[in-house]
């Protein structure tokens, strides 16, 4: 069978797009349509229903495109394991990771992985928002506790702890909760999120809490608790330091939820080529699991 038109019909069929399929082979829009349509004369089926405002993919199209995905895939593992052989890691990395993790605990070792390796580049986009790696194109993601997408590839990094706490001065002014229920009476300072998590019964409970700040800013939180303003609800990472050295309280232990897994996570129809499996292992190597 003849190879013309293979990767133009893929892209668009993954881009929805000829315009876009044809940016993400940098071909010519007109380049891509005469392949598809020529591949399609010689399949003598319509792989794709075409409108003004978008392409999909016929039925026969979707059965065809799964086959090249598959033949594609296989051509980019071979081609990985034999230039992976000779050659030093390189070429581009788009990254994602949530806003405060990725600010504090994963762009700084990221920038000590562009140092030893600067035939690598990386592109960090970061957000709070759980997006597709696919349409986003997105090489890595690093996400935090139970992965809702079951079709992507993960590898454990490390493991985050969260903590409620207060400052002394807070707590011998109004006194310490013992239970979720007592919580109701204290002033809680809120995240972006109106309700905090607890583990009751061997189940997670989110508990919906009020208070008198809701800063979508760790640090901001943390500031407003050592001030002796109210109660918070946080990662280890943000309240460690004021844990060690007794400017915070940890408390309600007994039903803090257990500890959440920090993924490395990748699309399943890509092999894990040379340049991504060096990232997530020198991440690995140097996330500090104890501030995590």
């Amino acid at each position: 069978m003849e190879w013309d038109g293979i990767s133009e019909f893929v892209a668009v069929a993954e881009t929805e797009s000829f315009t876009q399929g044809a940016i993400k082979i940098s071909l010519s829009t007109a380049q891509v349509s005469r392949q598809v349509a020529a591949l399609e004369k010689r399949l003598q089926v319509k792989l794709f229903y075409r409108t003004t405002r978008k392409v999909s993919l016929t039925q026969e199209g979707v059965t065809f495109y799964q086959h090249c995905r598959q033949v594609l895939d296989a051509l980019e593992q071979a081609q990985r394991a034999v230039t992976s052989l000779q050659a030093k890691p390189q070429g581009h990395i788009h990254l994602t990771a949530p806003v405060n993790f990725g600010e504090k605990m994963i762009l700084p070792i990221v920038s000590d992985f562009s140092m030893k390796y600067p035939e690598i580049t990386v592109q960090a986009h970061l957000t709070n928002q759980q997006v597709d790696m696919l349409d986003g194109h997105y090489d890595l993601a690093i996400r935090i506790g139970k992965l809702k997408d079951s079709t992507l590839m993960a590898k454990r990094l490390a493991s985050r702890k969260s903590y409620v706490c207060a400052s002394p001065d807070y707590l011998a002014k109004y006194g310490t909760p013992h239970s979720i229920d007592e919580l109701k009476n204290h002033n809680c300072l809120l995240g972006s999120l109106d309700y905090w998590r607890f583990s009751a019964n061997k189940k997670i409970t989110n508990l919906r809490v009020d208070g008198s700040l809701q800063f979508n800013s760790g640090v901001a939180l943390v500031a407003a608790a050592i001030k002796g303003i109210g109660l918070v609800q946080l990662p280890e990472y943000y309240v460690k330091q004021y844990l060690d050295n007794n400017q915070l309280v940890s408390i309600l232990e007994h039903v803090r939820i257990p500890d959440e897994v920090v993924w490395a996570v990748y699309p399943h129809n890509r092999q894990l080529s040379p340049k991504i499996k060096y990232l997530i292992d020198y991440i690995a190597e140097n996330i500090s699991t104890e501030n995590v």
